[in-house]
């Protein structure tokens, strides 16, 4: 795993200073602890940072053969037979890594050398002879890769953002209209950057520039298709995805370095927990971080995993109430980003490290299998839609929801407001606001007169909305699914598990993110995904013979972070003085007013406004960060 960076001139192929190359890998240091390497040639420059994996003492990056450089940041899980391949057509190989198989990869297909990739990467190829800059990233987005076109027609790129922050000429101007997207969802999703003019390379995009021409719109290699269901009984899909589980597990214990797993003690940790303990010949580490509150801790379940599988077990007590790792997130994200399971995240990764230098997680199965709550919500409030004319629907329903009082502070069944409202809407715009942190109802009030005019009608969930409509789906399930895998999974929960484990020098792989399962999950039939109320249905049932039933059908927990309560004790004070901030007020944007009566309100117990709070205070300080 690495930090990757770099300019390309696309008009004139001017000189580039290595020392500028220097200092915007300099600031990605954390993401390359073992090594660093520069390339410049006419027009066009590299930067990396390497943390080494495979082939220790080989490698070096930026790599060169003839007119090809690379510098690159990822897994190739399956390079030994794209090797094997590549070998067979003529190639011959220098070294004993994945990086090399890049580059002979595109001397022999170009851009579709992509197809053939089975991991994670974000990387940029420069062909002298073409005279082009090759960008591209992993289909699912698990690695980041940022760029902008500069002032002086140079197109720089780099992993992380702060790694084009580091260069003089980008210019730090905050965008609005990021500022309406983080408000919605508590990041800034991948179509969007807090720095007006920064791009993202989208998941499963390239960019191909062309000297002598312009900078085109990025291209889309591979998307996910939910349109086609596969046919067979519950057994036959259960062994082919268990299967496709296996595979995705094997392919990414590859490496020479100490290896383990987070295990958190729910479905998906353990899961991937036991395959690895089916594959290795000695003991798998895993780690666990529990907490001194019993309503938050799953030590337990861990430690019932952990020996049912004779795992070389680590487990530490941290508190939920570490609020003093803010300012490390801020650094570590250097975008705005409220989801309070990063501080966790944060720390399971820090003691993975101390024992393993490659840690395997169990992220994207809930996109990939239906398994968050909220699917379940959407399902049932479709099913009441479907028994009502629309225009009932909205006049019963919509009646009953505008009367009815509110009660955020209640879980999501009990807040029939809410429920009401929905059942007399459009499902997608539904499941948009759903999904959300701040509904556009409060973020009109919070924002000023001066910056509703800015935003002229901009509404973030008009981008979910959309991307659920245009999905390649069957019914409501496939497009809320869909929609997370495109937006929520690379926007929050895949930027978490890179920033936090990037930022401690760890590799985080994803198996249950293999695309090979993702595409055959999107194939089950909706009973498979999700049948009376159980997410994951067809991964629980493959998985009985592994894990016992207590771990499989026990409620979801997940990181919990008691934000809620630190605003009306150690962070009370913090909220109330963001009605006064200079970064938030004297930027125009948002109503001290407003925020004040939020702090107080919620201080008093009135009102719940803990994620939204929490959303500000996050916002103000990355903001001090980036645009001083």
């Amino acid at each position: 795993m690495c930090g990757i960076a770099g300019i390309f001139h696309p008009g004139t192929p001017k000189p580039v200073e290595p020392s500028r190359l220097a200092q915007m890998i300099g600031a990605m240091a954390h993401r390359g602890p073992d090594g660093e390497g520069i390339w410049t040639a006419p027009g066009v420059g590299f930067g990396h940072r390497r943390l080494s994996i495979i082939d220790l003492e080989g490698s070096p990056q930026p790599m060169s053969d003839d007119a090809l450089t690379i510098t690159y940041n990822g897994e190739i899980y399956n390079f030994a037979e794209i090797r094997a391949e590549l070998i067979a057509k003529g190639a011959v190989f220098r070294t004993a890594g994945d990086t090399e198989v890049l580059l002979h990869g595109w001397r022999q297909w170009g851009p579709g050398v992509l197809d053939r990739l089975n991991g994670m990467f974000a990387f940029a190829l420069h062909d002298a002879d073409r005279g082009t800059l090759f960008l591209a990233r992993d289909r699912l987005g698990v690695k980041p890769l940022h760029y902008v076109e500069l002032s002086d027609g140079s197109l720089a790129f780099a992993s992380e953002l702060k790694g084009l922050l580091a260069h003089p000429l980008v210019r730090r101007t905050p965008d609005l209209r990021a500022v309406e997207d983080y408000m919605a969802w508590g990041y800034v999703p991948d179509d969007s950057c807090i720095v007006a003019g920064v791009r993202k390379l989208a998941a499963g995009h390239f960019l191909l520039v062309e000297r002598g021409r312009g900078v085109p719109r990025p291209r889309q290699w591979w998307d996910v298709d939910f349109s086609n269901r596969a046919r067979g009984s519950a057994g036959a899909l259960g062994a082919e995805l268990l299967a496709k589980m296996r595979d995705g597990v094997r392919s990414r214990m590859v490496a020479d370095v100490p290896l383990g797993a987070f295990l958190s003690g729910g479905v998906d940790s353990s899961a991937v927990v036991a395959l690895m303990a089916e594959t290795s010949r000695s003991a798998v580490k895993t780690c666990t971080i529990g907490f001194a509150e019993a309503d938050h801790d799953e030590r337990r379940y861990a430690d019932q995993v952990a020996q049912r599988f004779a795992t070389d077990h680590a487990t530490r007590i941290v508190s939920s109430d570490d609020h003093a790792l803010i300012d490390t997130l801020v650094a570590s994200f250097d975008e705005p980003f409220a989801d309070a399971s990063a501080l966790a995240t944060y720390q399971v990764c820090a003691l993975a490290r101390e024992s393993v230098t490659v840690a395997l997680s169990g992220d994207g199965a809930d996109e990939a299998l239906a398994g968050y709550r909220r699917y379940r919500f959407q399902a049932a409030e479709e099913r009441v839609r479907g028994l009502l004319p629309t225009r009932m629907r909205t006049s019963v329903f919509g009646a009953l929801g505008r009367h009815y009082p509110k009660a955020d502070w209640a879980p999501r069944p009990l807040r029939a407001k809410s429920t009401l409202l929905a059942l007399a809407g459009d499902g997608d715009e539904a499941y948009a606001q759903a999904v959300g942190v701040t509904t556009p109802a409060l973020r009109s009030r919070l924002f000023s007169d001066a910056a509703r005019r800015h935003l002229g009608g901009y509404r973030a969930e008009d981008a979910y909305v959309a991307l659920m409509r245009a999905a390649p789906a069957r019914d409501a399930l496939d497009r809320a699914q869909y929609a997370d895998l495109k937006r929520w999974l690379p926007g929050d929960i895949l930027t978490k598990v890179d920033r936090t484990s990037m930022a401690v020098g760890l590799e985080a792989r994803e198996p249950l993110l293999d695309h090979r399962l993702i595409e055959f999950a999107a194939t089950l039939p909706v009973s498979m995904r999700l049948r009376r109320g159980q997410g994951k249905w067809l991964m629980k049932r493959a998985l009985t013979p592994y894990l016992p039933d207590d771990i499989l059908y026990r409620r979801k927990m997940g990181f919990v972070t008691p934000i809620s309560a630190w605003f009306r004790g150690a962070l009370a004070g913090e909220a109330a003085a963001l009605a006064t901030s200079r970064t938030l007020i004297d930027s125009g944007w948002f109503d001290g007013e407003v925020i004040a009566d939020m702090a107080a309100a919620h201080r008093s117990g009135r009102a719940e406004h803990g994620r939204t709070l929490w959303q500000l205070v996050m916002l103000e300080r990355s903001m001090k960060r980036v645009f001083g």
